[in-house]
């Protein structure tokens, strides 16, 4: 962000002196060797100099606002108890620069909703406009289908919000499932148990599972079957009630598999649905059934379609760098 306007005059320049209550909050906010604000400085154009529990912000009016408003949040975040690293940094600063512009009547500006989730173990804020639109579809909507690149969170948020419910009592168990499709479902022909056969396959959604819940918990939840982690072809016949289900990679669904697993849902339950159309696995000529359920079930009011790009890569920056180099070919 440089000082000129889009009219190509330069943009009115500000100082602005935010002061914090408590210096060891205002330590942790500012980062270790004021690392967090050497981000802000970066990303917003601004210079940020800070004294104690001091921040002084130097640069174009507007960005100077968006600099106070991330850090006020984010000191807000800490002051509750929470804590912060870049990853929170790059959120708050995504969600400050989307917040509607201040009226011209002078009125307050409308902060950025930031939605949350809350296990035992973890406190997730939402790191672009994007991921806050999911996580309120997924609370909103009975079905939720969330496509984009790797790296925007699909999964792993999708995987926090069915942990939060079955904590707070809202269903009685998770229910994770992929396409084996590298082992084209014959999963017979591997060695083991179930279980054993099933792993190198699912293994993304147990990490994001012992990430956002105490590894006991996980489990005993495994043993007990109050959380089910299975390979799609193990969903037909079934009636699905008081559960969150997720489908992921279900852009390797084919058009049947998907209208029998969309159909598995019962009373009670929520289902999210994510994958990446540009990354298929089937078979040449093989349709993926994922884009023709988003166009056949659009204009169910139940259903909610949640569409990332490589803007809302928040795994880290040069995961986007990578989404982006390969978009430019495709």
């Amino acid at each position: 962000m440089d000082n000129l306007t889009t009219q190509g005059t330069l943009a009115p320049q500000a100082q602005l002196v935010v002061r914090f209550e408590d210096n060891r909050l205002a330590a942790d906010l500012f980062g270790e060797y004021d690392t967090h604000l050497a981000m802000l400085e970066d990303r917003l154009g601004v210079e940020a100099v800070a004294h104690g529990n001091v921040v002084t912000l130097r640069g174009p009016a507007f960005a100077c606002a968006l600099a106070r408003d991330v850090l006020e949040e984010l000191y807000g975040r800490l002051a509750g108890g929470q804590s912060i690293e870049p990853g929170d940094i790059e959120g708050a600063i995504r969600h400050a620069s989307a917040a509607p512009a201040m009226p011209d009547d002078g009125g307050e500006k409308q902060k950025p909703r930031m939605e949350q989730i809350r296990t035992r173990k973890r406190h997730i804020t939402a790191r672009s406009p994007a991921q806050s639109d999911y996580l309120a579809a997924m609370n909103k909507s009975d079905m939720v289908f969330a496509t984009g690149p790797a790296g925007t969170g699909k999964t792993y948020l999708a995987v926090a919000f069915a942990a939060a419910m079955l904590e707070r009592g809202e269903v009685e168990r998770i229910i994770l499932s992929r396409p084996a499709i590298e082992a084209g479902e014959r999963l017979g022909f591997l060695p083991g148990d179930m279980r054993d056969k099933v792993d190198p396959y699912l293994r993304p959604l147990y990490d994001a599972l012992y990430d956002v819940l105490p590894p006991e918990k996980v489990d005993r939840g495994l043993e007990t079957g109050v959380i089910e982690i299975a390979p799609l072809a193990f969903m037909r016949g079934r009636t699905l009630s008081h559960a969150a289900i997720i489908l992921d990679e279900a852009q390797n669904c084919t058009s049947t598999q998907m209208k029998m697993f969309l159909t598995r849902i019962g009373e009670g339950s929520k289902m999210v649905v994510t994958g990446d159309p540009t990354q298929i696995d089937l078979p040449p000529g093989q349709l993926s059934g994922l884009a023709d359920a988003i166009g056949l079930l659009g204009a169910i009011p139940e259903i909610s379609h949640i569409a990332f790009t490589q803007a809302d890569v928040v795994r880290r920056e040069l995961v986007a760098k990578i989404v982006s180099a390969y978009e430019k070919v495709s």
